[in-house]
């Protein structure tokens, strides 16, 4: 059985989706693929112990905190959009990649001789747990803010929020992006 519950966030609602046991999908309700891979048939259960461990992750983050305890995660979608959202989960809060950055770890890590940055960004663009899964943290060639589910303007405030702050310093600041 799938279980739904309501977050609502300086940006807007979001819904969360679990199986029982990690979170499946965590949308802002406007946002490009809301809901892809919630099935009709689910139960409204926001006392679920996964949402309450990611509402305390999503409390941490909007409140401009780093969060630490990760909600467990189970991402379902092909292998390559899977490895791609692997590599997400390795951008470092407070930092970006570009589509081309992600693109060429793969064919390094993976001895393909070609992958396109577009290939990346339908991946990217595929998310099924916008935030905790960081699709906001890649951007385009030269820093350019492009691609994302939940609107360019939520991308550019969640990229603010991410930016070091005086009582919280981070060990570098947000990336202008390496070009692709």
């Amino acid at each position: 059985m799938l279980y739904t519950a309501h977050y609502d966030s300086p940006l807007g609602g979001i819904t969360m989706s679990c199986d029982g046991v990690a979170l499946i999908g965590l949308w802002f309700e406007s946002q490009r693929h809301f809901g892809s891979t919630l099935p009709t048939d689910h139960i409204d259960r926001p006392d679920h112990p996964v949402f309450e461990t990611a509402r305390r992750w999503l409390d941490t983050f909007f409140s401009g905190g780093v969060p630490q305890e990760m909600p467990p995660l189970a991402l379902h979608g092909s292998p390559f959009q899977r490895r791609v959202w692997d590599i997400l989960l390795t951008i470092p809060y407070g930092h970006t990649m570009t589509y081309g950055e992600i693109a060429r770890q793969i064919t390094k890590d993976t001895g393909v001789t070609a992958m396109s940055a577009q290939a990346v960004g339908g991946a990217v663009g595929r998310n099924p747990i916008s935030l905790i899964v960081p699709c906001h943290r890649v951007i385009g060639a030269n820093g350019q803010l492009t691609g994302y589910g939940g609107g360019i303007e939520r991308k550019r405030w969640l990229l603010e929020q991410e930016k070091p702050h005086p009582k919280q310093p981070h060990p570098r600041p947000l990336s202008k992006g390496r070009g692709e």
